[in-house]
C-alpha cells in the first residue's frame, strides 16, 4: 500500500480555496435502477471542477522562491481554472497555455480570475509543448494537471470526504478518467481503508488511455482521442496515476457520446444542474454496470467531475440524450409510393410519439421514411422493427449510426445528378472533423480546394472544440484514388461514408 501517498492525502492543503462537497441521493434514478445511486457533487466547487483541489495542493506546497518566478500550466479549461484560482489566493503570478479550440467560457472565466491566458495549438498537446517553452525561457513552475504527486493527492481529497460522508454499506464508486490524478487519488485512499469497495473508471470509447494501459500491462499513446468530452481527452495516462491505478482500480467501463448525453439529462432531472461530458462520465459508467451486473439494492457512487460547459453544445446533448438512454428508436423504414400509405404506416406505429419524421418523393414505386420514435427500451425498439417487418415493411435500423444521427437527419431529400458532362462520376462522401475556431470552415474550404465539384455539403456547429462535415463530391472513376490520396493529406480526421446505408436510402 502507498502509504507516502495516503499521508500526502491526510495532509493536503486544499481546504483555503475548495469545498467539502456533499454527497447528494439521485432519487429519480435510484428509484429508476432500483439501487441507491448517490453523487459525489465536485460540479458544486468554486470553480465547477475538482481540479481545484490538486491545483492549490500543488502550488502551496512549492518553496518561496518557486513562488516568486510564478506558474504555468497547459489545460483545456478545469485545470486552468483551478491554477488562476489558486495562484490568485496565494498572489502568485499564473500563465495559463490552452488550445485556440477552447471553449469560450473557460477562457473568459480563466481571464476573470487573474491567470494570464496564452492560446496557442488545436488541442492539448501543442498548448503543452508551448507551456514547456514559455517554462525555460521565463522560469516558471509547471503544474501538470494530473502527473504529479501533490496534485494527485489534492485530487484524493475526494475519496476521503466520500468514507466520511458515506459510512455504511458500499458496492461501488464510480470515478471519470482523464489523465489519472482523480481515480489515482481516490483509488489509493479507499482501497487503503475499505479495500472491499470497488473502485472502478469510466472512460469515454473513444479516449480509452487507462483500459488500453490496463489491458497492456503498460503505459500507452493512443493514435488519436475522441473530443466531445474533451476534459478527459488525455493520449497517454501519466506515469505516477498508471502506477497507482494500476494497482488499486478495479476495472474500467467505457461508455459511448449517446450514453454521456443521457448520463447529463440525469444529472439535471435529479439536481437541476448541468454536468459537461466529463462531468456527467461517472453516472453514464455506472448505469452501464448495473445494466452489466443486474444488481439491485445495491449502494453506488458516482463522481460528478465538473459543469463547465459551453451553453451551445447544450443542443447536441439534448438532441442525442434520448437515443443514449435508448428511450428514441432512429429507423429508416421503405413504404409504398401510392395514396394511403403513408397514413397506414402511422396506423402500424400505433399511439408512440413520434420524436423526428422526414420523407420526401424518391420514385413512382417507394418511398423512404427517416424516423424517431420514443421508446421505452431496447426491446420495444426491437418490438417496432418486428412489428412493421411482419407487415411487409422494410425496415433498418439507425439508432446506432453516427453520421445518421449527426447529418442525415437534418438532410433528408435532395439527391445529386449521377452523371457530370456526360462523363460516368461517382458521388464520394466523407465525413471530416476540424479544429472550431473563428475562420476555420472557411480554412477547411480552402484546403478542399476545387478539384471536384461539391454536390453535398452540410455543416453544424454543436459549440464544441471540433467541428463535423459531411462533404459530397462528384469524382469521375478514374479519379476516384486520386481523392483518396489528397484526402489523406489534407491532415483532418475523416471516414469514408460512400457505402453507409443512411447515404444509400436517402442522398444518392
Amino acid at each position: 500500500m502507498s502509504i507516502r501517498t495516503i499521508k500526502k492525502i491526510l495532509q493536503a492543503r486544499v481546504y483555503d480555496v475548495a469545498e467539502e462537497t456533499p454527497v447528494d441521493r439521485a432519487r429519480s434514478l435510484s428509484r429508476r435502477l432500483n439501487n441507491s445511486v448517490l453523487l459525489k457533487r465536485e460540479d458544486l466547487q468554486p470553480v465547477f471542477s475538482f481540479k481545484i483541489r490538486g491545483a492549490y495542493n500543488k502550488i502551496a506546497n512549492l518553496s518561496e522562491e518557486e513562488k516568486a518566478r510564478g506558474v504555468i500550466c497547459a489545460s483545456a479549461g478545469n485545470h486552468a481554472q483551478g491554477v488562476a484560482l489558486a495562484a490568485a489566493r496565494l498572489g502568485i503570478k499564473a500563465v495559463i497555455v490552452m488550445p485556440q479550440t477552447t471553449p469560450e467560457i473557460k477562457v473568459n472565466s480563466v481571464r476573470t480570475l487573474g491567470g494570464k491566458v496564452v492560446l496557442h495549438g488545436d488541442a492539448y498537446d501543442q498548448a503543452a509543448a508551448k507551456a514547456k517553452k514559455l517554462m525555460d525561457q521565463h522560469g516558471y513552475t509547471f503544474v501538470h494537471p494530473f502527473d504529479d504527486p501533490d496534485v494527485i493527492a489534492g485530487q484524493g481529497t475526494v475519496g476521503m470526504e466520500i468514507l466520511r460522508q458515506h459510512t455504511g454499506d458500499l458496492e461501488a464508486v464510480f470515478v471519470p478518467v482523464g489523465g489519472g490524478g482523480l481515480i489515482a487519488g481516490v483509488a489509493t485512499y479507499i482501497k487503503y481503508l475499505r479495500p472491499e469497495v470497488k473502485v472502478i473508471g469510466v472512460e469515454p470509447g473513444d479516449s480509452n488511455c487507462l483500459q488500453v494501459a490496463m489491458l497492456a500491462g503498460r503505459r500507452v499513446v493512443l493514435p488519436e482521442v475522441g473530443l466531445f468530452a474533451d476534459g478527459v481527452a488525455v493520449k497517454q495516462i501519466g506515469k505516477e496515476t498508471f502506477r497507482l491505478a494500476r494497482k488499486y482500480v478495479d476495472e474500467v467501463i467505457t461508455v459511448s457520446t449517446d450514453e454521456m448525453c443521457a448520463a447529463i439529462k440525469d444529472l439535471f432531472d435529479d439536481t437541476r444542474s448541468i454536468n459537461e461530458p466529463a462531468g456527467a462520465l461517472a453516472v453514464a459508467g455506472l448505469k452501464k454496470y448495473v445494466e452489466r451486473e443486474q444488481c439491485q439494492g445495491a449502494t453506488l457512487i458516482a463522481v460528478c467531475s465538473g459543469a463547465n460547459v459551453n451553453f451551445d453544445r447544450l443542443r447536441h446533448v439534448a438532441e442525442r440524450a434520448e437515443i443514449g438512454e435508448q428511450r428514441e428508436a432512429v429507423l429508416a423504414v421503405t413504404i409504398p409510393e401510392r395514396p394511403g400509405s403513408f397514413r397506414r404506416f402511422c396506423q402500424t406505429l400505433g399511439k408512440r410519439s413520434i420524436t423526428e419524421f422526414n420523407y420526401r418523393y424518391a420514385c413512382n414505386d417507394a418511398a423512404h421514411v427517416y424516423v424517431g420514435v420514443q421508446t421505452a427500451g431496447p426491446k420495444e425498439r426491437q418490438a417496432i422493427c418486428d412489428s412493421l417487418l411482419e407487415k411487409g415493411y422494410q425496415v433498418q435500423d439507425f439508432s446506432q449510426n453516427e453520421m445518421a444521427k449527426l447529418h442525415i437527419r437534418h438532410m433528408v431529400g435532395g439527391r445529386g445528378p449521377a452523371t457530370v458532362a456526360d462523363e460516368k462520376v461517382l458521388e464520394v462522401l466523407y465525413r471530416f472533423e476540424f479544429p472550431e475556431r473563428p475562420g476555420a470552415l472557411m480554412e477547411f474550404l480552402s484546403k478542399l480546394g476545387q478539384n471536384w465539384n461539391i454536390s453535398l455539403f452540410h455543416y453544424r456547429n454543436h459549440g464544441a472544440a471540433f467541428g463535423r462535415i459531411l462533404v459530397g463530391m462528384q469524382v469521375p472513376v478514374r479519379e476516384h484514388q486520386k481523392l483518396r490520396r489528397y484526402v489523406e493529406g489534407l491532415g483532418y480526421r475523416h471516414w469514408d461514408e460512400s457505402d453507409n446505408p443512411a447515404y444509400q436510402l436517402f442522398l444518392k
